[in-house]
């Protein structure tokens, strides 16, 4: 887990760090603020097939759609795709030095949502896996 809280002042929506950490559970806090990470096989979504759009936990923007969410079996939800290319933002994280990963933040408001990894070989149409921990997102489910 990091020891920097991420900050949404530069982001578009605004985070209330206090009001954020009384509404929801002490690990969502720690992943979307702190970019920490569930435990493997523990997330909500991990197996999940109901159909429907996952938002941020904090802001509630729309993240990934049940149409890109694959079965990887790497433990947290899989998806090939954002909704739309400025619904996440990408950063370099060396926080597991020598290995550079890809840190996958919402856009909306820089919560850590997950990393992106590529070229894993895996049946999809992006080559693409995000690895999005269950407790950054809700899901809507479609009506």
């Amino acid at each position: 887990m990091s020891n920097k809280p991420i900050s949404s002042e530069n982001y578009p929506v605004k985070i209330d760090e206090a009001a954020l950490a009384a509404k929801i559970d002490p690990l969502s806090f720690d992943v979307l603020r702190k970019a920490a990470t569930e435990v493997a096989f523990t997330g909500e979504y991990t197996d999940t097939e109901t159909i429907g759009v996952y938002k941020c936990k904090a802001c509630s923007a729309q993240l990934f759609t049940s149409e890109t969410k694959f079965h990887s079996g790497c433990g947290w939800p899989s998806f090939y795709a954002p909704t739309a290319d400025d619904a996440v933002e990408l950063l370099e994280d060396r926080s597991l030095f020598p290995r550079i990963r890809t840190e996958v933040r919402c856009a909306a408001c820089g919560s850590h949502l997950g990393h992106v990894f590529k070229g894993e070989g895996y049946a999809v149409p992006t080559d693409e896996r995000w690895c999005i921990n269950s407790v950054a997102m809700v899901l809507e489910a479609k009506k």
